[in-house]
């Protein structure tokens, strides 16, 4: 599909390629990544997932002069390109860009109160994100900027929230790593994971596509297809993994992040499903990786880090007596999956099986799905 701003934008470096170029260099770039590992394992044909399919998104917008601008990054560049539409997402969330577009504008225009030594004056926010997600159920929006949420803002928000159907949810944070205040929630965002509906906290983070995420899973269901007893999810986020294997009542799941407010709510939506075959732990990965005893009794893990791999949990799983027969590797970052199997391998196990899963359309970025046995299994 063609774009106004693919040569200048930062999202889609390769959209101005026709399809069957595009996949046959997305192709080539991925199995030159892998090389490392060598050819003793099947590579799959990739899977493509639909142009317009992007579920969830950031966007900056910065204020001045009495203008918004509101989009992405230029390619190499921290200016905003001033977007209306973008040809990666999904319809609703398109729909929703002038309503998020009034909003920030609202916001931008209205004071907020500063005190500076004995005085107070008035300040106004200028620059921020916004992250949009379309659930299952209606489109879930934070708004992150470093200001205060005083009660204009919180009625500016309230209003624009009830005059538009599809927003369900609007919250707040000061930046990426802060609490998320629910401003407005008309409904609980949800979103279908297998045949669980699953509620999102504010900002979470989801597989970009719906079609990526059900590639991903059923990926992971045929690896595990057959195994019982105990699986690690780790590195689990919302659960992704754990809802598709835990109908299964002969699986046990043990899932962990380092996220205890995502854990906990978790926690809500495994009570709210009635699923009893998952336990949660609290664990930072990288820093405290399952090893020795912790393994024993494992027979299938499953990771899916963020970008900077699992390079602790590997050589975890690696170094132990008490391996387990079964890992699948979840990746977002080739370079870093090579390092990761890499570990793996030195460490007993035999890379049998790699899928590269094509989520993150027209960019240089590739998810991927490995498949690991024990040697002389």
């Amino acid at each position: 599909m063609d774009c106004e701003f693919s040569e200048i934008c930062g999202g889609c470096s390769y959209r101005d390629l026709s399809t069957a170029e595009y996949q046959k260099l997305k192709s080539e770039n991925f199995a030159k990544i892998l090389k490392p590992l060598g050819n003793e394992y099947t590579l799959n044909p990739p899977v493509f997932i639909n142009d317009s399919t992007r579920r969830r998104l950031s966007m900056a917008f910065s204020y001045s002069k009495g203008k918004l601008v509101l989009g992405f990054n230029q390619k190499s560049s921290k200016e905003i390109v001033d977007i209306s539409q973008c040809c990666s997402l999904r319809k609703e969330i398109n729909d929703i860009l002038p309503f998020v577009r009034r909003l920030v504008e609202d916001i931008c225009l209205e004071p907020y109160q500063l005190k500076k030594g004995k005085k107070i004056i008035n300040e106004y926010v200028r620059k921020g994100d916004v992250f949009i997600c379309a659930a299952d159920n209606g489109i879930d929006i934070v708004l992150e900027y470093d200001a205060p949420l005083e009660l204009n803002h919180r009625q500016i928000i309230f209003e624009k929230a009830h005059q538009n159907n599809a927003v369900i949810r609007i919250s707040h944070r000061s930046s990426p790593d802060s609490y998320a205040e629910t401003i407005v929630e008309k409904l609980r965002p949800e979103v279908k994971i297998g045949e669980y509906f699953v509620s999102i906290p504010a900002g979470t983070f989801l597989q970009p596509s719906k079609e990526g995420e059900e590639a991903l899973c059923g990926l992971v269901k045929k690896y595990l297809h057959g195994v019982k007893g105990n699986i690690a999810d780790l590195f689990c986020g919302v659960g992704t993994f754990s809802y598709i294997l835990c109908s299964d009542l002969d699986v046990n799941i043990i899932a962990s992040d380092s996220s205890q407010a995502l854990l906990n709510g978790f926690q809500k939506s495994l009570n709210a499903n009635q699923i009893k075959n998952v336990k949660i732990l609290n664990r930072n990965l990288f820093r405290y990786p399952l090893k020795d005893d912790e393994l024993k009794g494992i027979n299938a893990v499953v990771f899916d880090p963020p970008r900077a791999g699992a390079a602790a949990q590997c050589q975890a799983l690696a170094d132990s007596e008490f391996k387990p027969d079964i890992i699948v590797a979840i990746s977002c970052n080739p370079a870093t999956f090579v390092n990761d199997a890499q570990k793996l391998i030195s460490g007993g196990y035999e890379l049998k099986e790699v899928t590269m899963v094509d989520q993150f359309v027209y960019s240089n970025h590739s998810e991927l799905v490995a498949f690991f046995t024990k040697a002389n299994m």
